[in-house]
């Protein structure tokens, strides 16, 4: 059943693959109008979360063990964006903030955003020099 639901899951998102290039040539030659494509990105967009949300949701349901691992993987996400925004601050001075016509408070987000990534970037490395190295001794 897993097997079928990934394969049905997997072609339907290959058609919506195709159907996206469509709109895209269509645009590029100036056949489509840009209200008419900035809908179908909407549209994708919408289609694209609804898979994110529900292909976990399905995951949880059809393998229930699988939860603890999902949830020790959100509260890990906590985590570091809450260290993220600890360590963030606004190095920009009111004239940059008001030239970028942004606020403090962004400023303050896009920092947290760049730390969390140079954190998960991190943790990334150290875990395959880790799983190479564990490798190596099995």
């Amino acid at each position: 059943m897993k097997d079928k639901v990934a394969n049905i899951t997997r072609w339907v998102l290959y058609v919506l693959l195709i159907l996206s290039v469509i709109p895209g040539v269509l645009f590029y030659f100036g056949v489509l109008s840009t209200d008419a494509f900035l809908n179908w990105g909407k549209l994708m967009l919408i289609l694209g979360v609804l898979v994110l949300i529900l292909a976990p949701v399905y995951t949880i349901i059809s393998n229930p063990k699988n939860l603890m691992k999902m949830l020790l993987s959100i509260v890990l996400l906590v985590i570091i964006l809450g260290v993220s925004y600890g360590f963030a601050t606004n190095q920009l001075s009111a004239l940059k903030l008001e030239t970028y016509h942004i606020t403090a408070e962004t400023s303050k987000l896009v920092v947290m955003g760049l730390i969390a990534t140079y954190i998960t970037f991190g943790l990334s490395i150290i875990t395959i020099l880790y799983s190479g190295v564990m490798k190596l001794f099995k």
